[in-house]
């Protein structure tokens, strides 16, 4: 029987999503609690894809295959009585066997949220990435309309990707306040490695004035990760929903 779930982490204390030696990670966490739940059989864990060190999930989702009875609604009960308390499996449903998580997927929405004031909050310094300066809003949105569609992206990813297609398609970027917050919201049918943190970087410097919106044109015919702004923090980062075609 193969179980989907949706899962929530706060990624400050993890070394990224995906399994490492000797290292925290989301995964690891998941992957335990399943094996203390099937008698020390070890059940792998597919997820729609992996976060970064110190990146959140709001919506993540993932897949295993078991051979438990268990009745599905019971299934976050008893792996959060396994987990830390920073990772929580929301729900769960059982699915068809040819569902998988990443290769299923046909949208992802991540969302980076930048406290835009004078001061840091100390209580959200994990989860937004400050900004003391001014920031002009309506530039950074016209930068944004230039990324819409479909693209090479070479010039939004990290040099570490060993991907060779680097086309992507970004469906809607929202750019909006919630109080001393900026928030950038991407759907897209998939990113690259730090894509989403570059993608924001670049627009920060557009709404800083170091560079102007129709530089985005530019950066993307450029195809080279010199020609954008830098990496933004992880921590404001957060994987906020996968969208299948059900």
């Amino acid at each position: 029987m193969r179980i989907k779930c949706t899962v929530s982490y706060d990624g400050s204390s993890f070394n990224g999503y995906q399994v490492q030696p000797n290292e925290r990670t989301v995964q690891g966490e998941l992957q335990t609690a399943l094996q203390k739940l099937h008698k020390k059989k070890e059940v792998k864990v597919f997820a729609s894809g992996r976060t970064d060190t110190f990146v959140h999930a709001v919506g993540q989702v993932i897949h295993f295959d078991t051979g438990l009875n268990i009745p599905i609604d019971k299934w976050p009960i008893a792996l959060n009585s396994l987990l830390p308390d920073d990772v929580v499996v929301c729900d769960a449903e059982k699915v068809e066997d040819t569902f998988h998580a990443r290769f299923s997927a046909t949208r992802k929405e991540y969302r980076y949220f930048v406290h835009s004031a004078p001061y840091p909050n100390v209580f959200n310094r994990n989860y937004r990435y400050h900004v003391a300066h001014k920031l002009c809003i309506e530039d950074m949105r016209e930068a944004a309309k230039y990324l819409i569609g479909t693209h090479d992206f070479t010039s939004f990813c990290s040099t570490k990707t060993e991907v060779e297609d680097k086309v992507r398609t970004i469906y809607h970027i929202e750019i909006f306040k919630e109080h001393d917050d900026i928030v950038f919201r991407f759907i897209g049918s998939g990113f690259l490695y730090n894509m989403v943190r570059i993608l924001v970087g670049t627009l920060l410097e557009v709404g800083s004035g170091k560079r102007s919106p129709m530089d985005i044109k530019n950066i993307i015919a450029a195809k080279s990760r010199n020609a954008a702004g830098k990496t933004a923090p992880g921590k404001g980062l957060f994987l906020w929903r996968v969208y299948y075609d059900n």
